[in-house]
C-alpha cells in the first residue's frame, strides 16, 4: 500500500469547528423527536403497511432463527446491511412479534441522518443555525417520518449517505489515512444499504483523486469502495450460484419486471428519458412538497455563491440514479398526476430530501449569526405548507395496496396462534406469509421454506419428509399449494381465508 500522509493541511486549520456537541444533541433530539412520532405511527398499525417492511424485519429474523441460519438467508436481491441492523433487535420474541424490532433501528438511524445533515451543513455553510434549519426541513417531512417508523432502507441510506459526504470533507481537509479509510467504510456502509450506493462509488473515486495531494490515495480508495460490491458478488455466487443472481434472478427487479409486463402493467417511462425525468420530477413534487422546493431553489443560489459544489454534486446523484432507474424499466415510478394514476414507488423521491434540505437551509446562512430563530421560521413555514400527518403520498400507497394483505394476514396468524403448537413443524413459501407466522409468533426454525435448500428440496421431492411437518400454509396456486394436492388426502384443509383482491390463504393440517 502507498505511503499516505498524516499531516494536516493549511485546509484544515481553517475548517469550521467540528460541532460535535451540537450534532450530538440533534442526534438525541430526533432520537426522542422520532420515537414520538413512530410509537404514533406503530400504534395505529401504519408501520407495517408496506409489503417491503414485513419482509425486511422477517429476512433480518431468520438470519439468527432459521433452520439454516446463516448467509443463505440474507437473500439475493436486497442489500444485507439494514437487515444486519435490524436483526439483534429481532431475536426478542416479543419485539419481532409486536414489530418494534424494525421500528427502533428506524428510528436510531432516522436521528443519525439527521444528526449528521446538521454537522455537514453548519459544516459547509459555515452557520450552525443553517445546520438546524436543515435538519428539521429533513426531520418533518412526512413520508420521511412514515418511513422513519417502519424497518424499510431510506433512513439508512440516508444516514450513509450523509456519513459518506462528510467523511469526503474530513479527507478534503486532512489528507489522512483515517479519514481516507473513514470514506471507504461510508462508501460500503452505503453500498451495502442499497443500489444508489453503488453508482455514488465511481463519484466518490473522482472526487479523492481531484481532491489528494498523493494520488496514489484514489487507487487505495477504489479498491476500499469496491470491497461491498465485491462481497455481493461473491454472496450471490457461493449460495445461489450466480454473481448477478440480484440483478438477473427470480425475484430480481428484472424478473418482477418481466412478470408485470406480462399481467399486462404499462411502463410508460421505460426507454423515454423525457417522461422518466416526468414522472419522477412529479414524485419529487408529491413527496417532498412544493413548499420546500421553492425554498431550495432559491438556497441553492446561496449555496452555489458559498461553492458547496461537491455537496450539492453528491446529493444530488441519489436522485439522478432514479431517473436513471424508472428509464431503465428496473424501478418504475408512479404518480397520480399521470398514466396510470397511482403513486407506486413514489418513496424514491425521498432521495431528493436532503439536497433540498440543504439547499434550502442555506437561505439561513445569509441572516445574521446569531438570528437562530429564522432556522425555526424557515422550516415551521415549511412544515406548515406541507405537514399533514400521518397522511403522505408513500403512506397512501402503502395503505392502499396493503388492505387485503392485512385482514388475511390477521385472521391466518388468529387462527394458528389458537390451533398450532410448538414443534408440530410448519412448510410455507417465504414471501408475504412470513408475516402470518410474525403475527402468530412462530418462530422461523420451526418452519420449511425455501431457503431451507435441503429441507425444502426434501419436501417438495418426497412425500415421507413434507408428512413430518404437520402444517402446511400456501397461497392458492404456490409451490407449497400444488405440493399438497400431490400427496392426496395427506392434508386436509383446515382453514381457507378469501379477501378481495388477493389470492385466497390456504392452511392445511396433516392427517
Amino acid at each position: 500500500m502507498p505511503a499516505l500522509k498524516n499531516s494536516g493541511s493549511s485546509r484544515a486549520s481553517k475548517a469550521p469547528p467540528s460541532n460535535l456537541p451540537g450534532a450530538v444533541t440533534a442526534f438525541l433530539l430526533l432520537t426522542a423527536y422520532g420515537a414520538i412520532a413512530a410509537w404514533w405511527m406503530w400504534s395505529r398499525g401504519y408501520s407495517y403497511y408496506f409489503g417491503d417492511a414485513e419482509a425486511h424485519l422477517n429476512i433480518a429474523r431468520r438470519i439468527l432463527d432459521s433452520r439454516t441460519p446463516g448467509g443463505s438467508q440474507i437473500g439475493t436481491v436486497w442489500l444485507p446491511l439494514p437487515h444486519l441492523l435490524f436483526a439483534p433487535f429481532t431475536l426478542n420474541d416479543k419485539l419481532w412479534i409486536n414489530g418494534l424490532a424494525g421500528v427502533i433501528p428506524a428510528v436510531l438511524c432516522f436521528a443519525t441522518a439527521g444528526a449528521l445533515l446538521y454537522k455537514l451543513t453548519a459544516r459547509v455553510l459555515g452557520s450552525q443555525e443553517a445546520g438546524l434549519a436543515a435538519a428539521l426541513l429533513f426531520a418533518t417531512n412526512p413520508t420521511m417520518l412514515f418511513l422513519a417508523s417502519a424497518p424499510m432502507t431510506e433512513p439508512a441510506m440516508a444516514a450513509a449517505l450523509m456519513g459518506l459526504l462528510l467523511a469526503t470533507l474530513w479527507f478534503r481537509d486532512a489528507q489522512t489515512t483515517p479519514a481516507l479509510f473513514a470514506v471507504g467504510a461510508a462508501a460500503n456502509a452505503a453500498a451495502l444499504t442499497r443500489y444508489e450506493g453503488w453508482f455514488l462509488i465511481p463519484f466518490v473515486t473522482t472526487y479523492v483523486w481531484l481532491v489528494a495531494r498523493n494520488k496514489q490515495q484514489a487507487f487505495v480508495f477504489a479498491i476500499l469502495a469496491s470491497i461491498a460490491p465485491v462481497a455481493w458478488l461473491a454472496h450471490n455466487q457461493f449460495y445461489y450460484g450466480d454473481a448477478l443472481a440480484f440483478y438477473r434472478g427470480p425475484y430480481s427487479a428484472q424478473a418482477i419486471l418481466a412478470r408485470q409486463l406480462g399481467a399486462g402493467m404499462a411502463q410508460p417511462a421505460a426507454g423515454d428519458w423525457k417522461l422518466a425525468a416526468e414522472y419522477y420530477a412529479y414524485a419529487v413534487r408529491d413527496v417532498v412538497q412544493l413548499p420546500l422546493l421553492i425554498a431550495a431553489g432559491l438556497g441553492l443560489l446561496v449555496a452555489l455563491y458559498k461553492r458547496a459544489f461537491w455537496p450539492l454534486l453528491l446529493l444530488l446523484l441519489p436522485g439522478l440514479f432514479y431517473v436513471w432507474s424508472v428509464h431503465s424499466g428496473g424501478t418504475p415510478v408512479f404518480v397520480p398526476e399521470l398514466e396510470p394514476y397511482s403513486p407506486y414507488n413514489t418513496r424514491y423521491a425521498l432521495a431528493v430530501l436532503p439536497v433540498a434540505a440543504f439547499a434550502a437551509a442555506a437561505l439561513v446562512a445569509l441572516l445574521p449569526k446569531k438570528a437562530g430563530a429564522g432556522a425555526c421560521v424557515l422550516a415551521l413555514g415549511v412544515l406548515c405548507g406541507q405537514l399533514r400527518l400521518p397522511v403522505s403520498i408513500s403512506w397512501e400507497e402503502a395503505q392502499l395496496g396493503s388492505e387485503a394483505r392485512r385482514v388475511w394476514q390477521a385472521e391466518a396468524a388468529e387462527y394458528l396462534r389458537e390451533n398450532y403448537r410448538p414443534g408440530a413443524g410448519l412448510v410455507f413459501f417465504f414471501g408475504d406469509l412470513s408475516g402470518v407466522l410474525r403475527e402468530a409468533g412462530i418462530p422461523f426454525r420451526e418452519t420449511v421454506y425455501q431457503d431451507n435448500r435441503a429441507a425444502w428440496d426434501a419436501a417438495m421431492d418426497r412425500q415421507s419428509a413434507f408428512a413430518s411437518e404437520e402444517w402446511a400454509l400456501a397461497l392458492e396456486g404456490d409451490a407449497v399449494d400444488r405440493r399438497v394436492h400431490e400427496l392426496g388426502d395427506a392434508f386436509r384443509l383446515e382453514k381457507r381465508i378469501e379477501v378481495k383482491g388477493a389470492p385466497a390463504v390456504l392452511i392445511y393440517r396433516r392427517t
